[in-house]
């Protein structure tokens, strides 16, 4: 058993270090057109493709942001620096949440600091949030490997045959349902930023 974990582990761990987040050194210093923006996102997060043929970022993408006052309107057709944090931001966000939460948590952030000249700007915000990358890629190492460990111990009756396919269903299990968990209280969280008010719910949907 203890092999079938460092061996999982040395595998978890080999992809995750080709996911790195991009880094603050390697985003422009200089306004892009749409072409570049996308050519720069798909070279920094191929890593990220499920499939090869998978879209990292394009036009249309691009495009429905901003009408969905997700992204603010490009100058003269190019795009500044905070343009590509902010969809990097976007980027992140849109595999658990909804166009309209990310909307309640991020325009928040970008009508106060998008193109702000005082501290902090979107610049500051990202390095701050994503330089807390390296320590809780260890916490989710080590939560792995505990989940990992506990769905090897399951279907302890079954064939052996059956067993592997059993011990993956469990461990997919329950790293879902830590997904859900934590979706919910991203969503409850979205909530009471979008309703600040003690007590006061938020209106159901007609």
């Amino acid at each position: 058993m203890s092999e079938d974990i460092h061996d999982f582990l040395k595998n978890i761990l080999e992809k995750l270090q080709t996911m790195d987040y991009v880094r603050p050194e390697s985003l422009p210093n200089i306004d892009l057109y749409m072409d570049q923006v996308t050519t720069f996102m798909d070279s920094q997060l191929s890593s990220t493709r499920r499939h090869a043929e998978d879209k990292i970022l394009t036009k249309t993408m691009i495009n429905n942001y901003a009408k969905n006052n997700l992204l603010p309107p490009p100058n003269k057709k190019k795009y500044s620096k905070d343009h590509v944090l902010s969809l990097l931001f976007i980027y992140y966000f849109k595999s658990i949440l909804s166009i309209s939460d990310i909307q309640s948590i991020l325009n928040p952030i970008t009508d106060k600091y998008f193109g702000s000249d005082a501290a902090p700007g979107m610049q500051e915000i990202y390095n701050e949030v994503f330089g807390l990358e390296h320590e809780e890629m260890q916490h989710i190492l080590k939560e792995l490997a505990r989940k990992y460990k506990t769905s090897l111990k399951t279907f302890e009756d079954v064939p052996e045959e059956d067993a592997k396919l059993l011990h993956k269903f469990a461990f997919i299990c329950m790293l879902s349902f830590d997904v859900y968990m934590k979706k919910l209280i991203i969503e409850q969280t979205i909530d009471e930023l979008s309703d600040p008010k003690p007590g006061a719910g938020r209106k159901k949907e007609q």
